[in-house]
């Protein structure tokens, strides 16, 4: 599949590697940036890994199986494949979605020693990381030329005050950097940008939480257009219940399975990770779309479902407490964006706050889902980390494209 080329603006690739998929997209630079191409590889380490692409004048998606699925294999095609579209010589720079920067506030240029210190890390976030830094690397590689830049999702979280950075274990890792960092930071800058151009006064002046619901999960509490808390931590397994990942768990539990049931860390990193959450409550699915299609016959499903609405509604409480009220609040993410039932389900009880949702609109995944008569304003918004990537890059490397709206 080859995308015509549409003007001779230089283009920013912008790379988003996951722990089993990688997003892409290229943007032509101008006034504002103009999306010509976007795709994912999927399923990487599965069976029936596959690339599937749209191209921005339309027509039906396009899909083709790989064969070798690896992540290793699924980066060489990936760059294979680029090399062969009509617009990858404009392509004037990449962006990668770094999950964890460290103390990294703004999108940085890479460099060996940037790679060295995403190294480092990695135990920070092993499930994110590799592929990330295996990305970058071949593409050093492939086009050495070629200027890449990392946005990190740690970033927007930067302005967290002490108090809420603070992790209460021995000051001695507080000094080693040990400490509550946060993610889905580029989600969560888009979600404000959004905000700010539909004329939202609360996303700069106000009490907003934004709740990043998908199969990794989390909320942010922002004041005054600043992250004042996150519910991920140290790393993204803390804070929500996830789909695979189990959120936040009384950290006795550790010895506990160590002793009763002789498990080691690498296994209980695992079960944290890839075995808990709504996979492991509901023993089935961490599906969200297959649990509320059994939950009327299995309790397991049901409880998983339950467990997560639960949840993400004491988050909000936690957080309007943490603002002192609540102006605006937004839902993203797979979940978030189209699951109307969850959305009512976290809401239910939060009149209190000045929540009340209007059915009809949330039903049809409006854009503003609350009722005329509540006080705090709910919506739902398509969250573009790729595009808030191409932004990041623009401004770094001083490219076209950075207006919003």
């Amino acid at each position: 599949m080859s995308v015509p080329l549409s003007s001779r603006a230089p283009c920013v690739l912008t790379i988003n590697g996951g722990s089993s998929s990688i997003r892409f997209a290229v943007y032509a630079t101008g006034v504002k940036l103009q999306c010509l191409l976007a795709g994912r590889i999927e399923r990487i380490g599965l069976s029936r890994t596959q690339l599937i692409v749209s191209v921005a004048e339309g027509g039906p998606p396009h899909a083709r199986l790989i064969t070798r699925g690896t992540p290793a294999a699924a980066t060489v095609f990936l760059l294979r494949w680029l090399k062969t579209q009509s617009v990858f010589p404009r392509v004037a720079a990449v962006g990668h979605r770094v999950v964890h920067g460290w103390e990294h506030a703004q999108p940085v240029r890479v460099t060996t020693r940037l790679l060295a210190e995403l190294r480092r890390i990695t135990p920070c976030a092993p499930e994110h990381l590799p592929m990330e830094i295996g990305l970058i690397e071949a593409f050093r590689q492939r086009h050495p030329r070629l200027p890449q830049v990392g946005c990190f999702d740690t970033a927007f979280h930067q302005t967290m005050p002490r108090v809420a950075r603070l992790l209460p274990i021995p000051r001695r890792y507080a000094a080693k950097g040990i400490e509550r960092y946060g993610f889905h930071g580029l989600s969560y800058s888009y979600l404000l940008e959004e905000l700010v151009r539909l004329g939202d006064p609360a996303a700069t002046r106000g009490r907003v939480i934004l709740a990043h619901l998908g199969n990794g999960a989390s909320l942010a509490a922002v004041h005054r257009g600043k992250s004042i808390d996150t519910s991920m931590g140290f790393t993204p397994t803390a804070g929500l219940v996830m789909g695979t990942r189990s959120g936040d768990l009384d950290p006795g539990l550790l010895s506990f399975l160590a002793r009763s049931e002789k498990m080691t860390p690498a296994q209980f990193d695992r079960m944290v990770n890839h075995e808990s959450g709504l996979r492991g409550v509901s023993g089935t699915s961490s599906d969200v779309r297959d649990l509320l299609a059994r939950e009327a016959r299995d309790e397991r499903a049901a409880e998983a479902i339950a467990l997560y609405c639960y949840q993400a509604k004491k988050w909000i409480g936690a957080y309007a407490a943490a603002l002192g009220g609540l102006d605006t609040l937004v839902f993203a993410g797979g979940i978030g964006e189209n699951a109307p039932v969850i959305r009512a389900r976290i809401c239910a009880g939060l009149g209190f706050l000045g929540v009340k949702l209007h059915p009809r609109r949330n039903a049809r995944n409006a854009p503003l889902i609350s009722a005329d008569t509540g006080r705090v304003k709910v919506c739902v918004i398509h969250t573009d980390e790729e595009l808030m990537i191409a932004r990041a890059v623009c401004r770094r490397l001083g490219l076209a494209g950075t207006e919003v709206g």
